[in-house]
Order: structure tokens, then C-alpha cells, then sequence
């Protein structure tokens, strides 16, 4: 009781990160297309008297889009967020936040001026106390409504284009699993028409910045409700698994005794409703998930389709992934050849990384094997396992990055799936967030994985390989040039000693030894390579 109390006053107290701000969320607000609250701290707009940032024009790309989405002007996503707010705080230095009001990714203190690096653990490396806290947590977020963002349950023409407020109120954890969900929902076109061809958040290059800022959003806000400013999510190393490691009562749930297909009575999951998994519903209502409860948590791991997901992933089908020099190729959608993003995402073949959507390889592969909520794109964020999961599915990320070190310009700025290019902001976050801004190391975001600490040889490793690579692809060069070299020096040798002979009156007394020491500090030496 202590802990909820204690959880309920800080969410009240302190800002949150995630979909429409509640101080926005009105007639006034949305006719005038202006979500720029002012700051708790004096007032102002943004905090603009703090020099904290400033209410401004929402800038857009411009870049092209892919083919994959052939409309215009029928999707509340399209051109995050102007459909609702053309007009948001834009906050300066290490500010952050819908009203600037928290700091950026990393960064904390009064001015957001001190650096901090948070460790993500794996969870069985946890103390049992340690453990325990974390399922508290997750229950707690479970049960405490957000103060800060309510959910929309209407589209923007539903509203009468503002005029008609549609909006509830939801809590912190299904604020997220809507969140996943209204990210990866299909487009109402009217009628009984959808179109599925559509996804801002999967099946393209967003898929894991999006899914690291959602992870950092949602660390966060268990933080606030908690007052544990230490906490971190933990990850599951689901490489080489035999079976569902987590799926037990001292975890994540374990089987009920009698119907399989749910989870264990033992188990605090076991009580938990999900939302926003009837997408079939929605579509025929051309209407948005509205947060109503559904059932309980569905799980039953390892009865899945064999043929379409044979085995959970080995660290055979990382090592060959993270080899992968391409972050992105061709229609970079889920039929990309070669390209890390699309084999990670599990739509390429883990030991070729050749397009091939009919099997699910990595990531895609564990929520095909938990065959239950965690199995359905919109609603996977229901089974808690999916925190754990994606952690771990970032840090795979993470190594990718640390290997390669890709300039910013690797990612796409053009051409991408609508909501993926490199200047696009991501749905459905408020504030705004480019995908192009989480293409960078975890530790400029503040947080970093304990296995990728130590030991320091891997990290060694991880440092020198593509500049071993690089040498690997000249190596023929390299031993050409050797050989040239060779022959060039012997010639030269050849040519000097016929000439030393046929000077022959030249003394040795009067020869330098070697070299006068204010020459030789005259002499540079250059490689060419």
C-alpha cells in the first residue's frame, strides 16, 4: 500500500513521456493545432522564462517515401504529429519533454547538466529481492493511471477535426501497450476497407530505434511511479533456449494446471485483462482500440506452428547477423536481402539473410513461439515478456552498432517506408523523437548491458573487427603493393651501388656515418596506404 501511495504521488508530481498529452487534449488545443504546455517551474510555455525551449512550428521531412503506402491524406499518422498539433515545445540543450519540463535520455540534475550510464542486467543474474521488485513493478504499472497522457478513441475526423474530443483515460502500463498497438495498426479508409501494407513501428529501418526509445519511455515511467531512480530494465538471453526459460511462477508465469493456453493462478499475471488485440473488430468498426479489457494474458509456449518457427534462435544466428555489414537494403521493408535490420526483425533467414517472411527467424521467432497475446503484432505488448524481449533484441542492436561504429548517414533519409525515414518523427510519440536521433551508441542514451561490460577482450574485439574486415577486402592489394614495393627497392639497391663503384675516389673518412642530426630532424616519413 505504501509503495502505491508512494507511486501515485510521484506520477502526480513529475512528468511522463508517451502518446497525447493530457493539457492537450481538448477543443482549445486541438482547433488551434498547439500542444505547448507550460513548465511546472515558472509557468511559461515550454519553459521559455528558464531558457528551457520554446513553443515553435513543427518541422517535417520532406524526404520521398516508399511505395509501400500509395494514399495521402487519410491516416492521423501520416506526418506525425500535424494531423493533431502543428505547433510543439522545442526544447533546448539537455531539456526534454512535452513541456520541457524533463531531461534528455542520459542526462539528470536540476539543469539536466550531470551524465549518468545505467546498467540493463540479465534477469537471472538478479537477486531474488532484486527480482520480486521488478514483478512488483510491473504489477504496480499495472494499476496506476497516468496522470500525464490519455489515449485517443476516435480518429481525428471522428472528432469532427477536433471540434469533438475523444479521449480516456488509461494506465501506465497499457499506455503503452496502446502505444505498440496505435503504431502498428491498420488505416482506415472507410467503409469496411483497411489497409495493412502499414506499419510505423516494424517491417522497416524504425523497427529498432523506434522500439529503443519505447523501452527507454516505458524504464522511465517505472521509475517515476516507483521513485527508484536505479531501475533498469532486465533482458533474457533467449539464445540457445530449449524452452521458455521465464515461463515459471518465479518469473513471468508459468502454465495453468488445467488450460494450457493460460497462465499459472500462481502467477500475478494471471489476473492481468489485455487490450487492443481484436484488431479484426476494430477494422470492421473502422473504429481505434479503446482500451476495453479483453481476457486475460494467452501464452502457450512452444505449441506454436513448427513450420514456421522450428527452433528458438542460437547464438549462431546472432554471431551471423551481427557479421551483416548493411543496416538496410533495397525496398527496406520485410523483403530486404542482406540487411541487418530486416534479419534481426526475424523476416530474413537467420543463416543467409535472405528475405523469406513465411518463416520467422530472431526476434520474430519469440513471439511466434510464445503462441498467445505476445504472437499478434498490435496487442504483443500485453505478456510482460516483451520488455524482456526487446531488451534483449536492443542490445543485439547495440553490439551492431559497436561492431560497424555506422555514421548517421547509414540510415535511410529517403525512400523508406512512410514514418521511416531518417528525419521522420516516430508515432506515436509526444514529445518528438526522429528515428535518426536513436541510430547511436546506448551509452550516449544513458544506459548500457551488463554483458556487454566484460570482458574487455570482447569489447577489444568488437573495436577491431571492421577494420579487420576492411583489411580482409584490400588483403590482394596489400600483397601486390608488398611484392611492387620489393621489386622497386631492390632495382633502386642495384642502381646505388653501380654508381658508389664507379665513384670510387670518394673517401670513407670523409663519408658521414650515418646521417647529420640536423638533417635527420628534416626527414619525414609518409605512408601511402
Amino acid at each position: 500500500m505504501l509503495l502505491f501511495a508512494l507511486g501515485f504521488l510521484l506520477i502526480i508530481l513529475q512528468p511522463s513521456t508517451g502518446q497525447f498529452p493530457r493539457v492537450c487534449a481538448n477543443v482549445q488545443s486541438l482547433l488551434s493545432k498547439e500542444c505547448c504546455p507550460p513548465w511546472d517551474g515558472d509557468g511559461s510555455p515550454c519553459g521559455e522564462l528558464s531558457n528551457r525551449g520554446s513553443c515553435q512550428n513543427i518541422l517535417l521531412s520532406q524526404a520521398p517515401l516508399g511505395p509501400q503506402f500509395p494514399f495521402s491524406g487519410v491516416d492521423d499518422r501520416e506526418d506525425w504529429p500535424s494531423v493533431f498539433y502543428n505547433r510543439t515545445c522545442r526544447c533546448e540543450g539537455n531539456f526534454m519533454g512535452f513541456s520541457c519540463g524533463d531531461c534528455k535520455f542520459g542526462f539528470s540534475g536540476l539543469n539536466c547538466t550531470e551524465r549518468q550510464v545505467k546498467t540493463r542486467r540479465n534477469i537471472f543474474q538478479l537477486t531474488a529481492s532484486e527480482k520480486n521488485k521488478f514483478l512488483a513493478y510491473l504489477n504496480l504499472a499495472k494499476n496506476i493511471p497516468s496522470q500525464d497522457y490519455v489515449i485517443a478513441t476516435g480518429t481525428y475526423t471522428q472528432m469532427n477535426n477536433g471540434s469533438n474530443p475523444m479521449f480516456r483515460d488509461i494506465n501506465v502500463y497499457d499506455l503503452f501497450v496502446w502505444m505498440h498497438y496505435y503504431a502498428s495498426r491498420d488505416t482506415l479508409l472507410g467503409g469496411s476497407n483497411v489497409w495493412r501494407d502499414i506499419d510505423f513501428a516494424h517491417e522497416a529501418p524504425g523497427f529498432l530505434p523506434w522500439h529503443r526509445v519505447f523501452l527507454l519511455m516505458w524504464e522511465r515511467q517505472i521509475q517515476r511511479i516507483t521513485g527508484d531512480e536505479n531501475f533498469t530494465i532486465p533482458y533474457w538471453d533467449w539464445r540457445d533456449a530449449e524452452d521458455c526459460e521465464v515461463c515459471n511462477d518465479e518469473y513471468m508465469g508459468g502454465r495453468h494446471p488445467t488450460n494450457p493456453n493460460l497462465l499459472s493462478p500462481a502467477s500475478i499475471f494471471s489476473s492481468w485483462q489485455v487490450i487492443c488485440t481484436q484488431s479484426e473488430e476494430y477494422n470492421s468498426q473502422q473504429a481505434l482500440c479503446n482500451a476495453t479489457s479483453e481476457g486475460p494474458i494467452r501464452r502457450n509456449p512452444g505449441n506454436n506452428d513448427k513450420s514456421r518457427t522450428p527452433r528458438l534462435p542460437s547464438s549462431a544466428d546472432v554471431e551471423f547477423c551481427l557479421s551483416l555489414t548493411q543496416y538496410e537494403s533495397g525496398p527496406m521493408d520485410k523483403m530486404a536481402n542482406y540487411s541487418f535490420r530486416n534479419t534481426l526483425e526475424g523476416f530474413a533467414d537467420p543463416q543467409t539473410a535472405i528475405s523469406n517472411p513465411a518463416q520467422s527467424g530472431l526476434h520474430n521467432a519469440l513471439h511466434i513461439y510464445m503462441n498467445g497475446s505476445m504472437s499478434q503484432v498490435q496487442g504483443s505488448a500485453n505478456d510482460p515478456i516483451f520488455v524482456l524481449h526487446h531488451a534483449f533484441v536492443d542490445s543485439i542492436f547495440e553490439r551492431w552498432l559497436r561492431r560497424h561504429r555506422p555514421m548517421l548517414e547509414v540510415y535511410p533519409a529517403a525512400n523508406a517506408p512512410i514514418g521511416h525515414n531518417r528525419e521522420n518523427y516516430m508515432v506515436p510519440f509526444i514529445p518528438l523523437y526522429r528515428n535518426g536521433e536513436f541510430f547511436k551508441p546506448s551509452r550516449e542514451l544513458g544506459y548500457d548491458y551488463e554483458y556487454l561490460q566484460e570482458p574487455a577482450l570482447q569489447s577489444f574485439q568488437d573495436f577491431l573487427t571492421p577494420y579487420l574486415q576492411q583489411a580482409h577486402q584490400i588483403w590482394a592489394w596489400l600483397v601486390g603493393a608488398a611484392v611492387l614495393g620489393g621489386i622497386v627497392t631492390a632495382v633502386l639497391t642495384g642502381i646505388i651501388r653501380a654508381c658508389r663503384k664507379k665513384k670510387g675516389g670518394t673517401s670513407s673518412e670523409i663519408q658521414p656515418l650515418l646521417i647529420e642530426s640536423e638533417d635527420y630532424n628534416n626527414i619525414t616519413y609518409q605512408s601511402n596506404f
